[in-house]
């Protein structure tokens, strides 16, 4: 696993994480414990509680000016509670998923499904099911961490070893 300062959520080595001071990771997420996945926080990326990553997957905050490859344009990535984001999926710059979105294996998401509860897929992603919301059965651990940090010290942690986090208050 990757150990980075700013990383505090397991990594798989083959996996790769840019910015993860513009990175936040929820309670009990795996972002990036399988291989191949690489997440680039240029531009900000939230992750909710209760997410789960399949192997191969991108997220990208941020991308080079068509005009100049010098400069950055960052926009955020914003992922909701209890999204399951399915193999060789890959998330571009600015997309919000809301709570309990179905991202499809092999999907390119390019725009934002922020009302959640729902399955996407195809390139570009699209709607492929509504999910009933009264169907919905949240998870919920006995344990709860913030990556390695139990929930119960994450606070205090987070103001000592996450400053430079922009998620982090």
């Amino acid at each position: 696993f990757n150990h980075n300062k700013y990383i505090y959520w397991p990594v798989h080595k083959n996996s790769e994480v840019t910015h993860p001071q513009n990175i936040f990771v929820g309670i009990n997420s795996n972002a990036g414990t399988r291989p191949g996945c690489y997440l680039q926080g240029n531009g900000g990326i939230f992750i909710g509680n209760y997410v789960n990553f399949a192997s191969n997957i991108g997220i990208i905050s941020g991308n080079h000016d068509l005009y100049d490859q010098t400069k950055h344009i960052k926009k955020e990535v914003r992922i909701g509670d209890y999204t399951w984001i399915g193999q060789g999926a890959i998330i571009l710059p600015g997309v919000t998923l809301g709570p309990r979105t179905i991202v499809g294996a092999g999907s390119i998401v390019t725009k934002s499904f922020p009302d959640g509860y729902c399955v996407i897929a195809g390139n570009p992603a699209r709607l492929i099911k509504q999910l009933d919301r009264d169907k919905f059965i949240p998870t919920k651990f006995k344990s709860e961490f913030y990556g390695f940090i139990p929930k119960e010290i994450f606070k205090k942690w987070s103001k000592k070893h996450l400053k430079k986090n922009k998620y982090i208050q």
